[in-house]
C-alpha cells in the first residue's frame, strides 16, 4: 500500500503542492470568495447579448480556448469584428479561462468593443513550467493564422466575422507577461494572416529579484495577492535554476532581450496604484518609452491587483466599481483607436 501523501506547501487557499508532484488547485481559501473560482458554462445561446463556446484545438496537449461572441444585428452582416486573444493571470500555476472572475468582466469588455474574444486555456506550473504558456500562446496565435488563411474553416464565427488585421493580445497578471512574450514572438514572424494591432497589459507580473518599494509598502494591502504568493508562484513557474530577473518575469533586465530590438504594437499597460508589482510595472512603461516604443500608462488610484476581476468589491464598493468602469472604458478606447 502506498504511503499517504504528503503536503509539501500551501499557497493562500489557492494551491496544496504534494510530496509526489501532484497538485491540488481545490479552493481552500474564504468561502466567500470562492464563487469567483467556479467555472460558468459555455452557452450557444444569446445571453445578454453574449454567446460562449469551449473549442478543443489539440487533444494531445490539452490546448483549448473559450470565445466570446457578441451578438450581430442583420445590419452589421458585413462587418467584420476585432479580435481580442486574451491570456488569463494566476501566477503561471492556478486559474481557468472559465472561471466567474473572467466570465464576468470579458463578457463585459466583449459588449463594450463588440470584438470577439479568444480565451487561451494554457497549461499550468508547477506541472508544465514556462515556456509552457508561452508556447500555449504562440500555437493559439498560429491556429489563428490558419483560421486567418482560410486553412481551417471548423470556426464559422471567427472565419466569417473576425477581422484579423485587428487582432488585440490582451492579458491579465501573469498573463501580461505572455502579451509581452507572443507579441515579442511574432514580430519575428513574417507572413502571419493575424496583424496585432496592439496589447492590453494588466497589472502584470514583472518583478525583479531585489524587492522593491511597492512590494514591501503594499505587502499587507491585500490578502488577494500577497509577497508570498508572488514568490512561490514564480519560483514554481520560471524554468528551474532561475529566478525572477529571468526575461519571462522581467522583460527590461539585463538577461532579457534589448526592448529597442522587439518589434511590437502600441501597448496599454494597466497599473493599480497598491498593487505589490506597481513599482517594476511602471519601470517597463518607463524602459519602453526609452527604447522608442508606442506605450500608454493607466494608472488606477486607491485599488490594488486585478481589483476589475473581484465582482464582489466592483459591486460593493463604490470606488473599485468606479474604476473598473473607468479601466474598461480605456480599453475600448484603445481598442476602437487602433
Amino acid at each position: 500500500m502506498d504511503a499517504e501523501k504528503r503536503i509539501i506547501d500551501q499557497i493562500s487557499g489557492w494551491l496544496t503542492l504534494y510530496d509526489d508532484g501532484t497538485v491540488d488547485r481545490t479552493w481552500t481559501g474564504p468561502p466567500e470568495i470562492e464563487f469567483l473560482t467556479k467555472p460558468v458554462a459555455a452557452h450557444d445561446e444569446f445571453r445578454n447579448g453574449i454567446s460562449v463556446r469551449d473549442v478543443k484545438i489539440d487533444t494531445k496537449t490539452g490546448l483549448a480556448v473559450r470565445l466570446y461572441i457578441p451578438e450581430r444585428k442583420p445590419s452589421d452582416e458585413d462587418d467584420k469584428l476585432p479580435v481580442i486573444l486574451h491570456f488569463h493571470g494566476g501566477g503561471f500555476c492556478f486559474s481557468e479561462p472559465e472561471w466567474f472572475m473572467y466570465y464576468q468582466f470579458y463578457t463585459r469588455l466583449v459588449r463594450s468593443t463588440g470584438a470577439i474574444c479568444v480565451s487561451v486555456k494554457t497549461r499550468l506550473a508547477p506541472e508544465h513550467r514556462l515556456p509552457a504558456a508561452i508556447d500555449d500562446g504562440r500555437a493559439v496565435f498560429l491556429w489563428l493564422h490558419a483560421i486567418a488563411c482560410g486553412e481551417y474553416s471548423s470556426e464559422p464565427c471567427l472565419g466569417s466575422y473576425a477581422d484579423f488585421r485587428r487582432m488585440f493580445l490582451v492579458g491579465d497578471s501573469s498573463g501580461g507577461n505572455l502579451v509581452h512574450q507572443v507579441a515579442a514572438w511574432a514580430g519575428t514572424q513574417e507572413d502571419l494572416g493575424p496583424e496585432i494591432a496592439g496589447c492590453v497589459i494588466l497589472h502584470p507580473g514583472f518583478v525583479r529579484s531585489k524587492r522593491s518599494r511597492s512590494e514591501l509598502e503594499n505587502a499587507s494591502y491585500s490578502d488577494f495577492l500577497t509577497l508570498d504568493m508572488v514568490d512561490k508562484f514564480l519560483d514554481m513557474a520560471v524554468p528551474i535554476g532561475s529566478t525572477k530577473d529571468h526575461p519571462f518575469t522581467c522583460p527590461m533586465g539585463s538577461a532579457a532581450p534589448p526592448l529597442s530590438g522587439l518589434k511590437l504594437p502600441p501597448v496599454m499597460v494597466g497599473v493599480a496604484e497598491k498593487d505589490l508589482m506597481h513599482d517594476t510595472q511602471v519601470e517597463y512603461c518607463e524602459a519602453m518609452k526609452k527604447a522608442g516604443k508606442d506605450i500608454v500608462m493607466l494608472i488606477s488610484p486607491g485599488v490594488g491587483h486585478s481589483f476589475y476581476l473581484n465582482k464582489m468589491a466592483v459591486d460593493m464598493d463604490p470606488h473599485v466599481g468606479k474604476q473598473s468602469d473607468h479601466l474598461l472604458m480605456a480599453i475600448t478606447d484603445f481598442i476602437r483607436k487602433h
